[in-house]
């Protein structure tokens, strides 16, 4: 696969689509089995409770995951991407409620760079609060 959009297409400020990620307790049962991660703060109120936080939180590396796929999805090949780091800031706190939690992700190109790839700055927030801080990724485009 390769990127489905063209480098001399996008500017500079160019938005792609937003998205939302519904997260459950459920959600995050099913990531800590195929990640490994079975850390009790992940699915154990008690526990998380226990140790300062307000309630069983999203595993760091899920709300990351989630976020670039605003970027795979308008790239339309995730290989394009070449680059991709964040800061955690905020933990995404998941309820024991049908609702959850709503990872919501918006993104922009805020730099073309050489060999035809962008540099993609996200936003990533839950209950409001940003969650991920200086979220960016390179995108080689065709």
């Amino acid at each position: 696969m390769t990127a489905k959009i063209a480098y001399d297409e996008v500017e500079v400020g160019t938005e792609l689509p937003a998205q939302t990620f519904p997260v459950t307790r459920a959600t995050l049962v099913q990531y800590a089995g195929a990640s490994g991660d079975f850390n009790p703060i992940h699915w154990n109120e008690k526990f998380a409770k226990e140790v300062g936080l307000p309630d069983v939180i999203a595993h760091g590396m899920f709300t990351m995951a989630e976020a670039i796929r605003v970027v795979t999805d308008w790239a339309g090949d995730p290989a394009a991407v070449v680059e991709y780091g964040v800061r955690f800031t905020k933990p995404v706190v998941v309820p024991n409620d049908d609702q959850g939690a709503v990872i919501e992700v918006s993104a922009k190109v805020a730099a073309k760079l050489d060999d035809g790839q962008v540099r993609v700055d996200l936003t990533a927030t839950s209950a409001g609060q940003k969650v991920l801080g200086m979220s960016r990724a390179v995108v080689r485009l065709a």
